[in-house]
């Protein structure tokens, strides 16, 4: 790699969109290491989720080791392969938190439809659950891991779930911590 990106950290809040800005070969590694991440080859995907997913969120979705993931992307772009972090969280669980009961769901958002046009439904869906009361349950439906809303939910003070269902659908649940 060339002397301009010597300065550059990969870390695991690296986003995906800026590191493959600046070193487009690693795609290829991306896609070897997690078969999730073939997504990205859809442009719309590509402008829309790689600018806001870090590597850290990205090492969940993938199923990966995220120290075994930056050390990789790290020496495959000629870079300083040590690591220091811990392991990603898991955001992807089968195990229902004892918060969630369907009874409790009173909306639900298919976002598949709006990211496919090129959209991002993080505005609508913030609005949508700011209606919530106590113990209700929004649910989000998405092609693909919405690691970014996620955390943007937590740090709002939502708590979160997420489950895979078949075909790579994500169903994310949203309540207030009230």
């Amino acid at each position: 790699m060339d002397g301009s990106n010597s300065d550059f950290q990969i870390t695991p809040e690296t986003k995906i969109g800026v590191l493959l800005e600046r070193f487009p070969d690693l795609e290829d590694v991306l896609f070897e290491m997690a078969p999730e991440f073939q997504k990205l080859r859809n442009p719309i995907l590509r402008k829309t989720v790689a600018r806001v997913t870090s590597l850290r969120q990205a090492a969940v979705l993938g199923k990966i080791s995220l120290p075994e993931m930056i050390i990789r992307l790290r020496k495959e772009a000629g870079l300083q392969e040590s690591v220091d972090v811990d392991e990603a969280e898991e955001i992807v669980s089968k195990e229902e938190p004892a918060w969630f009961s369907s009874s409790r769901i009173v909306r639900s958002f298919d976002a598949r439809p709006t990211l496919k046009s090129g959209e991002q439904p993080v505005q609508r869906v913030f609005t949508e659950c700011k209606d919530l009361k106590n113990g209700e349950i929004y649910t989000l439906i998405t092609p693909f891991l919405p690691a970014p809303l996620i955390e943007s939910a937590k740090k709002k003070g939502y708590l979160s779930w997420t489950r895979e269902e078949p075909k790579g659908v994500f169903m994310t649940y949203l309540t207030s911590k009230g």
